[in-house]
């Protein structure tokens, strides 16, 4: 009996204890139900809402004025959708009022990219060794990474040659500009004018554009342009000829480089960005807003010969006048 009755409080005991260990485990799996729905809650709070592009800072680009700002941007929106879309970052694009803020936002680095004049560019890359360029454009009329500057002139003045630059009125584009400028410049004191001394009235126009509406609208006797610019005139009828002509042209020049500050780039963006513009569709506008045939990679020892000959006229200052 005694036995009897301690086998029964044994399985009586064992009854307790699977039943205190079922309540327990039914009260875990409980817990752990209605605890799911707030992990769930807590993962999608910290989703995003909008696309991951639109999370990154935006790329910032400064371009050099070509013209009207309003139809340069235009022109540029098709480039901005090209390139967020391969590089999967948003674009942004500032177009400056000049070649000089173009230089301080790139070298103060207040923009991450910047299209830039071969001059231009020089000058940056000596206030700011970060500053170096990956790609530049290949020209639609020379098919090659390489323009030319010429000085162009109203055949009405009797200008044939240099020496009949002297007592005239000259147009340069921006101190800043290769062919509007610094290759003039050379040619210019090879033939022995100063333009200091030589002409008599000395007009900064800022753009290509406005240069060659100087010339058009008699403001000025001769300028400093960009060849492709000033056929481009030509064909339209700006600058018809036999009335304006060149009477000099450069030998080729580095094309327009586009900039990066390298220390806001890894390795691996650089390449996507020089993938990304190199690989851009045929006949898409390059950043000066004009059309290009393409891009090509860049290297700073491309901008030797016009690093040298800015050295030579980096003190020389010629004054509006």
């Amino acid at each position: 009996m005694t036995k009897l009755l301690s086998r029964q409080t044994e399985h009586y005991l064992h009854r307790v204890i699977n039943l205190t260990l079922l309540l327990a485990i039914v009260k875990l799996t409980v817990g752990c139900q209605t605890s799911s729905p707030n992990s769930s809650s807590s993962q999608s709070a910290i989703t995003p809402t909008t696309s991951p592009d639109s999370a990154i800072k935006p790329l910032i680009i400064a371009t050099i004025p070509s013209g009207n700002s309003a139809e340069q941007n235009d022109k540029l929106k098709a480039l901005a959708d090209y390139l967020q879309k391969s590089i999967q970052r948003p674009v942004s694009f500032e177009i400056t009022k000049n070649y000089d803020s173009a230089v301080d936002l790139i070298v103060k680095e207040k923009v991450d990219i910047a299209y830039l004049g071969p001059l231009a560019y020089v000058e940056s890359h000596q206030q700011n060794s970060s500053v170096e360029p990956i790609v530049m454009a290949i020209d639609k009329d020379t098919g090659r990474p390489w323009y030319t500057s010429v000085i162009v002139v109203n055949t009405k003045k009797g200008i044939k040659s240099f020496s009949d630059l002297k007592g005239k009125r000259f147009g340069f584009v921006s101190p800043s500009s290769t062919s509007g400028f610094l290759l003039p410049m050379s040619a210019l004191e090879k033939n022995h004018i100063d333009p200091t001394k030589d002409f008599t009235h000395i007009r900064y126009s800022v753009t290509h554009d406005q240069v060659e509406k100087d010339l058009g609208a008699d403001r000025v006797d001769a300028i400093a342009d960009h060849k492709s610019s000033f056929i481009q005139s030509q064909a339209t009828g700006k600058l018809p000829a036999p009335l304006y002509k060149i009477i000099w042209e450069s030998d080729p020049i580095p094309n327009s480089p586009i900039a990066i500050n390298k220390k806001k780039f890894s390795p691996e963006m650089i390449d996507k960005l020089q993938r990304a513009l190199i690989d851009a569709p045929t006949g898409m506008v390059h950043l000066g807003g004009g059309e290009s045939s393409g891009y090509t990679l860049a290297k700073d020892r491309d901008f030797e010969e016009i690093r040298q000959i800015y050295f030579h006229f980096r003190s020389v200052k010629v004054a509006a006048k």
